[in-house]
């Protein structure tokens, strides 16, 4: 592998932009092109970034030697396709979150990594930013003591369009897949896959879910206490409750902004100091660039059995909840 990682960005929406900004911050990378079914809009992005390849095919730019790896920013429903059409050229992939739309998906996808030996992983840039780390290893070392609770919100007001990403079942829309992953990710990462899990969603005239409520229980006797909505904001916080303390991850938790505080008997007892740089898309960059110089095909933070478990929850959740997608039920 060449010492700088260059990079391909396949979608270019309003996440391809932040991946792009995130990439200023990141060692020995380069972006060198972008893929947009709109000619204009990627010449446009490539003006922006000073990308040197600007294609209106996602094929001719996996056509480009130059390319080492593609990040996928297209939308959910598409993930899958994209993914696999990247492996079949020997291209790393670094996918957005969702890693596709359902376990079978996913299971797909890493199989053909593994025979092609080509580097797979889940853009799930929380689990790679400083706080989270900090967090986890506060878990870890049982300074908070074992968890009880976890309870964990991720819910926004988006202007409704039925046409849009957000509330077009077409392109698997609703809050689940959208920012529901996100306190999903924080329980299961924390806590592992649940023991049961109970959920009820709010659907929607477009026939999405508009709100989602979950309870997951463990056989510890830890509870997970989790919600999202794309049509009432939420707090953004989580709070993880041990038998000696709380760990609070002022909103919005999942970003380089949250601010971790940990409480003992509902009184501030210590804000911890966290550095970070960039905008929070370079940490996972970062670790697409060491696995791929150290020939690696996943990731030991974002490994594939992480992503295998979270979307098993996921399909747990949806079968739960009634939530169904179009051509992806």
């Amino acid at each position: 592998m060449n010492k700088v990682i260059r990079w391909g960005i396949m979608g270019l929406g309003k996440i391809a932009h932040k991946f792009a900004e995130g990439l200023a911050f990141v060692p020995d990378s380069k972006l060198i092109a972008v893929a947009s079914r709109d000619y204009e809009k990627a010449t446009a992005f490539g003006e922006k970034y000073g990308v040197t390849y600007c294609y209106d095919s996602y094929e001719a730019m996996l056509n480009n030697p130059e390319v080492d790896v593609v990040y996928i920013a297209t939308p959910h429903v598409l993930h899958y396709q994209n993914t696999m059409m990247c492996l079949q050229k020997k291209k790393a992939v670094l996918c957005e979150k969702p890693f596709a739309m359902n376990l079978k998906q996913v299971q797909e996808m890493i199989s053909l990594a593994k025979r092609k030996k080509v580097f797979l992983m889940e853009a799930l840039w929380t689990k790679f930013l400083p706080s989270f780390q900090r967090v986890q290893s506060m878990i870890e070392a049982e300074d908070i003591g074992k968890i009880q609770t976890i309870q964990a919100d991720f819910g926004f007001k988006a202007p409704y369009d039925p046409k849009g990403r957000i509330f077009n079942p077409a392109l698997g829309g609703g809050s689940l897949l959208d920012v529901g992953i996100y306190p999903i990710f924080l329980a299961v990462s924390l806590l592992g896959k649940p023991a049961e899990i109970q959920a009820k969603a709010n659907i929607g005239r477009t026939g999405i879910d508009y709100s989602c409520g979950m309870l997951f229980k463990y056989n510890s006797g830890a509870l997970a206490v989790l919600s999202s909505s794309i049509v009432a904001h939420q707090s953004i916080e989580a709070n993880i409750f041990g038998d000696k303390a709380r760990i609070k991850m002022h909103s919005p938790f999942h970003t380089t902004q949250t601010q971790v505080e940990r409480i003992e008997r509902f009184v501030k007892d210590e804000i911890i100091e966290i550095e970070s740089e960039g905008n929070g898309y370079n940490y996972e960059a970062i670790e697409v660039g060491v696995c791929l110089r150290e020939g690696q095909i996943e990731s030991p933070i974002m490994s594939h059995a992480d992503s295998l478990e979270l979307m098993e929850v996921l399909d747990w959740v949806r079968a739960e909840a009634g939530i169904f997608y179009e051509n992806n039920a």
